[in-house]
């Protein structure tokens, strides 16, 4: 099924529905950010598709944090720039959407158990921004992000998706922003096709997610080794989880963007309306 065949069958989905699906996007490179090719043109498409959302809750794979979960309250987030040795381009881009400071606040008061603070000093990083300008190029839907926090289980990160889930019927698209493969000591810069590793462990998610087995895909131990190859640092796997977690038995999954980029980055992309 190609991509707009996909995203016809999702626009007839949601007429059905009056609550905010839920969207995680593989961002890969920033350079997607600044170029035009099948990534950036099927999230432009995707946002033609999606219903408008009152607010968006951004769960991007660039905000790490450890012992606390933080929340931006800002009214003006900034477009932060968190990369380095890319042409000037992309270092001039910019996404000046409002913040939600009031819903953030109430986000802060649903996470408690998650030590969620509010926070005023992050902003939009790429992880956020390079996506959103295609999903909403006006940058007029406020957007606020939440951090990821490294010290906490992987169960953890799929229980703050369920609590978001009410936001869903708010108008709130929940939009996390990783990779569910992220290994870049292994990528192949020349071509050469995907790791073996790196196919093996999309296939398995993409299986697990299908089937509804959300608890193997938040075990380490039946993850086993392949996790660790698959994420060094497992900061790209988190919003996946979050995503996952916020979607129930009365949603229909979708798959977009299912491919391996330079070898070691799954773009895989998946929504539930």
């Amino acid at each position: 099924m190609s991509i707009s065949q996909q995203l016809q069958k999702l626009k007839d989905g949601l007429k059905a529905s009056d609550r905010m699906p839920v969207v995680f996007l593989g961002h890969g490179s920033p350079m997607n950010a600044i170029e035009d090719n099948a990534y950036s043109r099927s999230w432009a498409a995707l946002g033609r598709t999606l219903p408008r959302p009152q607010a968006i809750l951004v769960v991007s794979a660039h905000w790490m944090t450890r012992g606390s979960t933080l929340v931006n309250v800002q009214a003006r987030p900034g477009t932060i720039h968190d990369f380095y040795g890319f042409p000037q381009e992309l270092f001039e881009q910019q996404y000046p959407a409002p913040g939600a400071p009031e819903l953030a606040s109430e986000v802060v008061t649903l996470l408690a158990s998650h030590h969620a603070e509010g926070d005023e000093t992050w902003g939009l990083d790429h992880g956020a921004w390079s996506v959103l300008k295609f999903l909403y190029p006006g940058a007029d839907v406020p957007v606020f992000q939440l951090s990821i926090d490294m010290a906490a289980d992987l169960p953890q990160h799929v229980e703050i998706g369920r609590v978001l889930a009410e936001l869903r019927h708010r108008g709130v698209l929940i939009l996390g922003s990783g990779n569910v493969v992220h290994n870049l000591r292994a990528v192949r810069w020349g071509g050469g096709g995907a790791h073996d590793w790196a196919e093996e462990f999309d296939t398995l998610f993409a299986e697990r997610l299908g089937a509804g087995d959300i608890a193997t895909l938040a075990d380490r131990a039946k993850l086993g080794k392949l996790l660790s190859v698959a994420h060094p640092s497992i900061d790209h796997y988190l919003p996946a989880l979050s995503v996952a977690g916020a979607a129930d038995e009365k949603d229909t999954l979708l798959f977009m963007n299912d491919s391996i980029d330079l070898g070691s980055i799954s773009m895989r992309s998946f929504i539930y309306y």
